[in-house]
């Protein structure tokens, strides 16, 4: 795979400050029963990195610690780490709201076949990953057989109420485009997932995220095979709004690797890019750790940007809750 560090340190992005804290974005482990193209992860079912419970504990405590809003979990496949549903509880007994970042066909996986009910009775919301509402698009980045998995498990998150008004299970679905291409405009895209997905499947949900695609790890190694990683990140250059910057989610996440070490986001997390320290953008021989949360507040510190950084600022923006501005993509 080629490496993409080096094409990205480099650059002119403008300078970003952290502000006050309130997500946690957990990454449980890369194991996952998928391998898609666009993964900036890695993710496999062959990966065998995940989280060791001394750093789950710590989770649960920096979450009491700084007070903190919100865990998102993620991975690979989060559910798929033996603690995952520990560790939801954990949270929810703190009051903390927890998002399940879901690729949905683990639900039909061995093992897993109570974890919608699971989800539904702790009030976990659920991120689901449809790139398509359709059969070939969705197969051809995720592999065969994955739509009609999909379908089936927004039917069964439905029956349980998800994307249901009134029923306070929040079912929001992403979107990423297929190649080396903006997302379109998330709010005329949400209308047509609604439509279709009402339609022809009888799938109800809350929102549509429309994500860029990172030109880093697998996704951007097969933009370089191919000649085209220059052309994408001068794309997402040309698209710049500087009124994205103000919303960018590493304003107030924290993004914490399998091993419990700290980054500003899961993108810098995958290119080793890790949190800074105190009033230095040089990585530390010791790299922060989840245990620095105990007693350190990030509040203030500067974030570590690189070219990768333009494509959450690129058009109608993107982070891992979806466009920044929805009035469509600004150039």
């Amino acid at each position: 795979m080629h490496a993409t560090l080096p094409l990205l340190q480099a650059t002119e992005f403008p300078p970003l400050t952290r502000q006050r804290l309130t997500t946690l974005q957990v990454n449980l482990g890369y194991r996952c029963n998928q391998s898609c193209v666009h993964c900036h992860v890695n993710a496999g079912p062959t990966r065998t990195e995940r989280m060791d419970p001394e750093n789950l504990r710590l989770v649960s405590q920096v979450l009491a610690a700084r007070d903190i809003a919100t865990l998102d979990l993620t991975g690979g496949a989060p559910e798929l780490h033996p603690d995952f549903r520990r560790l939801v509880v954990e949270a929810r007994l703190l009051g903390v709201r927890v998002i399940d970042r879901c690729n949905l066909t683990i639900l039909f996986e061995p093992g897993q076949e109570d974890l919608a009910q699971f989800l539904a009775e702790q009030e976990v919301e659920v991120v689901a990953s449809l790139p398509c509402y359709s059969l070939d698009n969705v197969d051809k980045q995720r592999g065969k057989g994955v739509f009609d998995k999909s379908i089936a498990a927004l039917q069964r998150l439905n029956a349980l109420g998800y994307g249901r008004p009134g029923s306070g299970l929040t079912l929001n679905l992403v979107y990423n485009p297929q190649g080396a291409s903006l997302p379109p405009d998330q709010v005329k895209l949400q209308a047509d997932y609604k439509r279709e997905l009402a339609t022809h499947f009888g799938i109800h949900f809350n929102d549509l995220f429309a994500l860029a695609n990172m030109p880093i790890q697998r996704f951007g190694s097969m933009l370089i095979s191919k000649g085209q990683f220059n052309d994408y990140l001068r794309l997402l250059k040309e698209n710049f709004v500087a009124a994205n910057l103000a919303s960018v989610m590493c304003h107030s996440t924290v993004s914490v690797d399998w091993q419990g070490f700290l980054y500003d986001c899961d993108f810098n997390q995958q290119l080793g890019l890790a949190l800074p320290g105190a009033g230095s953008l040089r990585a530390s021989a010791e790299r922060p750790h989840l245990r620095s949360l105990l007693s350190q507040d990030p509040a203030g510190r500067p974030i570590r940007v690189a070219e990768h950084c333009y494509g959450c600022t690129a058009g109608q923006g993107s982070s891992c809750g979806g466009a920044l501005k929805n009035d469509g993509c600004a150039a």
